[in-house]
């Protein structure tokens, strides 16, 4: 159904990965009871100092040490629900573009069984290491020495649903890496559609092996047309930052940059936004979980929130009168939490632009695809199949 075009000409997504805020009513179902990265987070280093995402909203939302409630936010705040079954990157990102993924992508916490192993090496011609669920940096350290002497990729998985294949870039050039990781995306179909394949190359010295920046991830396509495509159709631009494209497999995306490294990010997302093109700019700031929520490094986490943090007058400054900025997360991944995995928490809403409501609470959503589909009415085109719209909330009315 096509919706009436407000004045808004093009909305920024910032995913802030893993900055979750709080456990779900059904996290115990996953392990994840009294999960909070943000709450814990502060907790356990004596508050955190965000004073621009604080002047957003964000200490509104829920209590967060370091942050007051005392504020009169700049614009609309609140959190979001996860409907689907996961918490993984794929789910998340595919539920806030209006997809919600009824069943869980599989994992595999005691490796991936012999029909799938089987079949890959004898596509690829040889054997393999590892199999089993690991740190990268770690099953890198422990059978990297192993992996040169045999020219054998390594394959590991995680608590996400994930097929990653890890290869120094001297035994297995990059192009060769690529093409394995295509056959393994190929035969990863039906029960055993993983989210992504992973392409992890490394390169240096036993006992000093460093994962390169041409990582590569080859995802499942999402099952029905997401926000993505709605923009794309309509003949507005699609910009990507960071591992966007990836999740995404491509589809809906009109122009993208690659990077990893979250200032990097936002540097990237400020080229994008000086072309003041009307449509969807999406951007994934990928660091927060990979280096610091996985790692469990409160510290490091904290800095790298207050790292972005200190960049937001850039960015606010840089929107135009036609701009929405919305800030969120794709799942938890509480830095203070047991073991390595995500966390099922609910996810932060942060909405701002000079059309939109100050200090306006949008409660609890009961979807991250809430914010698919008020994007797209936003922009004035065909709506997602999931969520509910707060457009009628946010916007100011003269």
């Amino acid at each position: 159904m096509a919706i009436a075009a407000t004045d808004i000409k093009r909305v920024i997504v910032i995913v802030l990965d893993s900055v979750g805020i709080g456990a779900l009513p059904d996290a115990d179902e996953y392990g994840d009871e009294g999960a909070n990265t943000l709450g814990n987070l502060s907790r356990v280093i004596n508050g955190l100092k965000l004073p621009h995402l604080e002047k957003l909203g964000l200490g509104k939302i829920e209590s967060i040490e370091g942050l007051t409630t005392e504020i009169t936010a700049m614009g609309a705040y609140g959190k979001m629900a996860e409907k689907s079954k996961g918490k993984d990157t794929t789910t998340g990102h595919w539920e806030l573009a209006g997809i919600v993924t009824e069943e869980p992508f599989p994992t595999y916490p005691n490796g991936f069984p012999d029909e799938i192993i089987d079949k890959f090496t004898d596509l690829i011609g040889c054997g393999i290491l590892g199999n089993k669920p690991a740190s990268g940096t770690k099953i890198i350290g422990e059978l990297g020495e192993v992996h040169l002497k045999t020219g054998k990729p390594i394959v590991y998985t995680s608590a996400d649903s994930v097929f990653q294949i890890a290869a120094h870039e001297k035994v297995i050039p990059i192009e060769r890496l690529y093409e394995i990781c295509k056959i393994a995306r190929s035969i990863l179909t039906g029960k055993h559609a993983v989210g992504r394949v992973i392409a992890r190359p490394f390169i240096g010295e036993p006992g000093n092996f460093n994962r390169t920046d041409r990582r590569e991830d080859f995802s499942l396509l999402p099952p029905q047309p997401t926000m993505l495509d709605k923009v794309k159709k309509a003949g507005q631009s699609v910009q990507a930052v960071g591992k966007i494209i990836d999740i995404f497999a491509g589809q809906g995306v009109t122009e993208s940059n690659h990077t990893v490294d979250n200032m990097e990010s936002v540097d990237a997302m400020l080229a994008y936004m000086e072309t003041e093109k009307p449509g969807l700019l999406f951007v994934n700031l990928v660091e927060f979980d990979m280096n610091y929520g996985h790692r469990r490094n409160p510290k490091g986490y904290a800095a790298e929130l207050e790292a972005f943090d200190l960049r937001l007058p850039e960015i606010l400054s840089n929107l135009q009168e036609s701009d929405v900025l919305m800030i969120t997360a794709d799942h938890g991944c509480d830095p203070t939490f047991s073991g390595t995995d995500h966390t099922r928490e609910y996810v932060p809403l942060l909405v701002y632009g000079e059309q939109i409501k100050k200090n306006y609470n949008l409660g609890i959503r009961e979807s991250y695809s809430d914010m698919a589909v008020t994007i797209t009415e936003l922009l004035g085109v065909n709506s997602v199949e999931n969520g509910k719209s707060f457009v009628d909330e946010i916007l100011e009315v003269e």
